[in-house]
């Protein structure tokens, strides 16, 4: 004979929400009954109406580990079916919330039959009087992320055993949502035991009192307006702006019309790091995206792309150019990254590159392409084999603009001092130091500096046009010392 398990609901209330046919087959007493835990209000009830049963109570005190309670039930089940047939009760659905059920209908020793029950989430939506058709995100208390959340939508928490979960919870959705938020706490819907408290969200633990395994915690939907830190809120927000009725400003730009933009925010980004200006990061970051966005919303207006585009192009880059991250190779040292980089990248653009130097953007400052350009070459062992041998370049291009200055050959002086400059992205490469960024910080110190010269001279009733260069080398000297 095959013996069998029978798993059966017993809802979220008493014996009078249970099904007729799961009462019977309880009351029939021709198998073993085990239910999963006796703190429920149907199993409270069991012995009034002379259905005996076994409880696994006592493993949830023996274990830490939910993982291992589980799975210590499943196998007491499987040992006492290979015996005997036997009815297995939990609370609510067996297909919802269940962990045990899972395990048993991952093996192919005992046949498992799933007989039914109310689903405590039909009580949940009559007592909370929610529709889920709005939208329902139903989330395992005990293992969940931030990143999983979706606030548009009713969201209930499961699996809120303790304060101490109610208290992860609280403090995950502290990150997203104001204290004073409003949620629910539910227990035992649509029994006569229901209570349904209401309280701020940073009261949440604290108000977590008799728990039991049928307490669950209600975050209503929450309102855009308190929403703006999400992608998708940005998202919404692009979008209406170059909707009909939007802004004419954002509706009539195009990729062409937003290049200088970038540039510009680009730099305003670099400002702000030089100033080690947080706040200020913050903010260029944010005009930053706005670009990325501005130009994805474009693309989708314009029926060519979506964002979804290129964050899927994005993030299947990053996956496919670390494969010591997320595959099974190694990279212990920058120097292995950027090898294994490298040769992906190639691999990528394929024969879209023909030469060692595509990919160089055209629209590059100048000093910033040189130091492109000589990287790439450096690469495939065109370049100097130590620094000392670009600085005696440097000398010989030096020595070449003094013999241009001599012959006073306009041309060939601006020839050879752009010889110079593209040796000095060389030995900035041969540092370690973007040249780019060097001379933009020469230059932000180079105004601070001259400004405090004005301000000097202002104080004086003074402007730099009535002042001698020995006295501005004088506040030139004091602006220094000051930094």
């Amino acid at each position: 004979m095959a013996y069998t398990i029978d798993i059966i609901g017993l809802g979220a209330g008493d014996l009078d929400q249970v099904p007729l046919g799961i009462y019977k087959k309880l009351k029939s007493q021709t198998s073993a009954v085990y239910v999963r835990t006796a703190d429920h209000p149907a199993v409270r009830q069991f012995e009034e109406e002379d259905i005996r049963f076994q409880s696994f109570d006592y493993i949830y005190e023996e274990m830490d580990q939910f993982a291992d309670v589980y799975q210590q039930m499943t196998d007491t089940l499987l040992m006492t079916a290979a015996q005997q047939s036997l009815v297995y009760a939990v609370p609510g659905h067996p297909m919802l919330a269940e962990k045990t059920v899972q395990l048993l209908l991952d093996q192919d020793e005992v046949p498992v039959n799933i007989i039914g029950g109310d689903s405590y989430l039909d009580a949940l939506f009559a007592s909370l009087k929610i529709d889920p058709i709005d939208g329902l995100q139903f989330v395992d208390g005990l293992h969940f992320e931030r990143r999983q959340l979706d606030y548009r939508h009713h969201i209930v928490f499961a699996q809120v055993y303790d304060q101490m979960t109610a208290a992860n919870v609280k403090l995950t959705l502290l990150e997203d949502l104001p204290h004073d938020y409003p949620v629910k706490i539910v227990a035992s819907a649509g029994s006569f035991e229901e209570r349904i408290t209401d309280v701020q969200l940073d009261e949440l633990d604290r108000s977590f009192t008799d728990v039991h395994n049928l307490t669950s915690i209600y975050i209503p939907p929450v309102p855009d307006a308190l929403l703006h830190h999400t992608f998708a809120q940005m998202r919404e927000v692009i979008r209406q702006l170059r909707a009909p009725g939007g802004c004419p400003w954002d509706r009539a730009q195009t990729h062409e019309s937003l290049r200088m933009y970038a540039i510009e925010e680009v730099y305003e980004l670099l400002e702000a790091i030089d100033q080690q200006d947080d706040d200020g990061i913050v903010e260029e970051l944010g005009d930053l995206l706005l670009q990325v966005m501005l130009h994805s919303q474009i693309g989708d207006d314009n029926g060519y792309f979506t964002a979804d585009d290129v964050i899927r192009s994005l993030t299947d880059k990053m996956i496919h150019r670390h494969p010591h991250v997320f595959a099974d190779q190694s990279a212990e040292t920058e120097p292995d990254v950027a090898k294994t980089w490298d040769a992906l990248k190639q691999e990528e653009k394929g024969e879209t590159r023909t030469s060692v130097l595509d990919g160089v953007p055209a629209g590059l400052p100048g000093l910033a392409k040189a130091f492109k350009l000589q990287k790439k070459a450096a690469k495939v062992g065109f370049g100097w084999d130590d620094i000392q041998g670009i600085w005696e370049k440097f000398q010989e291009e030096l020595d070449e603009v003094q013999v241009a200055i001599r012959q006073e050959t306009h041309t060939e002086i601006e020839a050879e001092i752009g010889d110079v400059l593209f040796v000095i992205a060389n030995l900035a490469r041969g540092y370690s130091i973007n040249p780019e960024l060097a001379l933009q910080q020469a230059n932000t110190k180079f105004m601070s500096r001259f400004t405090f010269i004005e301000q000097a001279l202002n104080e004086q009733g003074k402007t730099v046009n009535q002042t001698s260069q020995e006295e501005m080398d004088l506040y030139w000297n004091q602006a220094k010392e000051r930094e």
